[in-house]
């Protein structure tokens, strides 16, 4: 894209402990001219994470006045600590000509879509619920009861996935980043006003594996491992 073109937005949601980090940053190193949106949050800083690399970490005056500045894209309260996305990020993506990437929970993916409608969505699923609790549990950086909460949390999010445009079952690494990757690519090509190669043709093909409507089926077993309630037919 140049940087006179709008830039695409790109949401992806996911319960935590679906892999949604290990694959945005794969993301990144696959596909050219993709940049991150890093979240504001009034939490405090966890481990070794840097200000401005993880999130950028503000009081919560800051945030307050941020908010009433009108200057975030979403915002959210989760679990007592606020977390938005500015539209800073949005304005510096047109003017270098750039994609944006957005890692957002349910609620802001919302907000998202009612303030830019053609952003585009995809969820990451864990297999099933076992699987997400086994991925909670390995990476041994959580007491019991917050994977509880997590667990708990993830029933919640998983019935929204219908909500997004793309599902993603993150269940083999490398063929979730080329299905990922496919996607970002997709989209695109489908703005692009010429003819496709077969290439391009066949990474269309990839991507529309994993539309909505295409994953349904497979989505009822990993809803039911977790008794989450499947959509209305109306959905």
């Amino acid at each position: 894209m140049t940087a006179s073109t709008k830039p695409l937005v790109f949401i992806i949601s996911a319960p935590s402990g679906s892999g949604k980090s290990t694959l945005t940053n794969e993301l990144l190193k696959l596909v050219p001219n993709l940049v991150f949106s890093i979240s504001y949050t009034t939490r405090e800083r966890r481990g070794s994470e840097k200000n401005g690399k993880e999130y950028h970490f503000v009081e919560m005056k800051e945030f307050n006045r941020m908010i009433e500045a009108g200057e975030f894209l979403e915002y959210a309260n989760v679990h007592g600590n606020c977390y938005g996305t500015s539209r800073q990020f949005l304005r510096e993506a047109g003017r270098s000509g750039h994609d944006l990437l957005l890692d957002i929970d349910v609620q802001g993916a919302a907000q998202i879509k009612q303030n830019l409608t053609d952003a585009i969505s995809i969820f990451v699923l864990p297999p099933n619920r076992e699987k997400l609790e086994w991925r909670l549990r390995n990476r041994g950086e959580d007491p019991e009861p917050v994977i509880q909460r997590r667990l708990i949390a993830a029933s919640r999010e998983i019935a929204e996935y219908d909500k997004y445009d793309y599902v993603l079952i993150n269940d083999m690494l490398e063929e979730s980043c080329e299905k990922l990757r496919a996607i970002v690519l997709s989209e695109r090509l489908l703005r692009l006003q010429r003819a496709l190669t077969d290439q391009e043709r066949r990474t269309i093909d990839l991507a529309d594996s994993c539309r909505l409507a295409n994953v349904q089926e497979r989505v009822q077993p990993i809803l039911s491992s977790f008794s989450a309630p499947a959509p209305s037919a109306s959905s």
